[in-house]
């Protein structure tokens, strides 16, 4: 049995494997979250044993296990990784209720940060791997936890997760870990830099990917429709006054938010470097 500790928004998860394959991967996807002072020292906020299940049934071959909870059982690696991080995103959002969990893709750009914010399937993942090609560090692509009292995010780089192949030239490094649903892209193989420490939210771009456009566009939303679409992509927002309305219309108003319509993908990364840019200089 080997045990590591994870360090996530000020919270210690401790994670006991009883299988090397097992830990290699979740080191994979979250080793750069790992406690680096005292680790054994540290009583968890999280306790987790993860393993193999018996063999007998296919849809218990991997088991998640928490600290005074019912086992979790999946059939697969992919959805192995989703409840285990499904599982700890909740708890997380428990003991955090100061910040404003908004599901989105987080990037430094000249010392700010900005959110790429989408439905699922609209690009938020591959544009945001895509931009990590032109200039911009790595801080999340999933979860962009917002500390209202001082507008900055919180960090959270784990590794990138894809649900397909990107086109060319943004392929996937070799040492990418393919499960049958998911396709994770390790911190240490990122064409860019690290963001480790929170920054303050700059710029919010709600994404919409267009197979038929034959150009990217993007566009200014008023604060109004913007704390809308905030809300829309919020985790926690019952956790705040008011259901977190006016959490989210505040972050709207802090930031400058675009509507992006995404469409090539190198033109799309070289509209926003520019919109940027331009706003920065501004």
């Amino acid at each position: 049995m080997s045990v590591f500790q994870l360090s996530i928004f000020d919270r210690t998860i401790r994670v006991a494997c009883a299988d090397s394959a097992l830990e290699s991967l979740l080191l994979g996807v979250y080793g750069s979250l790992l406690c680096r002072e005292a680790a054994n020292d540290l009583a968890p906020d999280i306790d987790y044993k993860v393993s193999r299940g018996d063999g007998i049934d296919e849809n218990q071959r991997f088991c998640i296990h928490r600290v005074g909870q019912e086992p979790i059982y999946s059939g697969d690696i992919g959805l192995f990784i989703y409840q285990f991080e499904k599982d700890m995103t909740i708890l997380l959002e428990e003991m955090r209720h100061d910040l404003y969990f908004l599901h989105a893709a987080a990037l430094e750009y000249r010392g700010k940060i900005h959110l790429l914010v989408a439905e699922s399937g609209g690009g938020k993942s591959t544009t945001g791997w895509a931009l990590l090609h032109h200039g911009f560090n790595y801080a999340s692509d999933e979860l962009a936890p917002v500390d209202l009292s001082s507008m900055k995010v919180q960090v959270y780089p784990h590794a990138l997760c894809q649900k397909t192949e990107p086109p060319e030239p943004y392929s996937l490094p070799e040492q990418t870990l393919n499960t049958e649903r998911t396709l994770h892209v390790p911190v240490s193989a990122m064409p860019c830099q690290l963001v480790t420490d929170s920054l303050e939210l700059q710029s919010i771009f709600f994404v919409r990917y267009d197979s038929q456009a034959a150009s990217p566009s993007v566009k200014p939303v008023s604060s109004g429709e913007a704390g809308a679409r905030v809300y829309a992509n919020g985790l926690n927002q019952l956790a705040h006054p008011s259901d977190g309305l006016d959490a989210a219309l505040e972050i709207a108003q802090h930031c400058n938010c675009y509507e992006l319509q995404s469409a090539k993908l190198q033109a799309t990364c070289e509209l926003v470097k520019s919109t940027l840019d331009k706003e920065m200089a501004g």
